[in-house]
């Protein structure tokens, strides 16, 4: 068989197998009016972090597919054994191991400067923007991450599916739009992730603004900035966010809120860190796969 033959063949597989899928198979709404059973063009590129027009060309067999894609498509499909070989034989493509990434832990220099910080809030992010690391006055200001299960601790997840977290954030749509443009790089980076395929596909389905933020171009990326709180216990924050990016392991970083002293965010941070319980430089620490 020729290579065109392979790829018109490989477009016919994906459309019969996503017309044999109903939306809640997949974890995604059923709003109705579909014309057609099954799922659409754009649900299936949404929930494998592609665009709707390369799945589109992908379909019509004017492209070939990387091995990464074809392997995000074979988990939103719900592929068998059988059929996963059989869609790589028809893209051309080696069939990719799936593997499931190594679990991370906080580098221990990141660690050793998160202890240190006794008087800014601090977190360490790893791979789709995992919490990996805290400290006490972190669970100050934000919540207890240590009562977060250990595989939902994640920025983006706690950001839509805590309800506090909309009203803690003086601008929750725009710093949430920025975390699910980050969360697209993270995508990027790592295709084959299944955890981030899984995460993607949750968000979709329990929030419509993740959805459409998903599917809608990134805002640029940023390194640093000014989040405004409203905080329960101390009134409105304005602190300063720097990222420093872990040398040992560029898919960590540790971020980090500050204020100018003698604001009044500075004050408020400075009675938020007297609340803080845990010994003085105290780190709680966490992991995820």
């Amino acid at each position: 068989m020729t290579g065109d033959a392979h790829v018109n063949e490989l477009g016919e597989f994906l459309k019969a197998r996503r017309a044999e899928l109903t939306p809640g198979a997949v974890g995604l709404p059923d709003t109705g009016g579909r014309r057609v059973p099954g799922l659409r063009r754009e649900e299936v590129a949404l929930l494998a972090s592609i665009s709707a027009d390369y799945y589109t060309r992908l379909e019509q067999g004017r492209i070939q597919a990387s091995a990464s894609v074809l392997a995000a498509l074979a988990h939103v499909l719900h592929l068998s054994d059988h059929q996963r070989a059989h869609l790589f034989e028809l893209g051309g493509r080696q069939r990719a191991r799936h593997r499931r990434p190594a679990a991370q832990k906080a580098h221990p220099q990141l660690r050793r400067l998160l202890d240190d910080l006794t008087s800014s809030p601090g977190v360490v992010i790893g791979r789709r923007m995992d919490i990996l690391a805290w400290n006490p006055l972190a669970v100050a200001l934000f919540t207890d991450f240590a009562k977060v299960p250990e595989g939902r601790r994640n920025c983006v997840r706690i950001l839509f599916t805590d309800p506090s977290m909309r009203t803690l954030y003086a601008d929750w749509r725009a710093v949430a739009r920025d975390c699910v443009s980050h969360l697209r790089r993270e995508a990027a980076k790592h295709p084959e992730d299944p955890q981030l395929i899984s995460l993607v596909g949750e968000l979709s389905v329990e929030d419509s603004e993740f959805g459409q933020w998903w599917g809608s171009r990134p805002a640029p990326s940023r390194r640093a900035g000014v989040k405004r709180f409203h905080h329960p216990l101390v009134g409105e924050l304005a602190l300063d966010w720097d990222t420093l990016v872990c040398g040992g392991d560029p898919d960590q970083e540790l971020v980090v809120w500050t204020a100018e002293p003698g604001t009044p965010s500075y004050d408020g941070l400075r009675a938020l860190a007297s609340r803080a319980t845990g010994p003085p430089g105290g780190l709680t620490a966490g992991t995820a796969g």
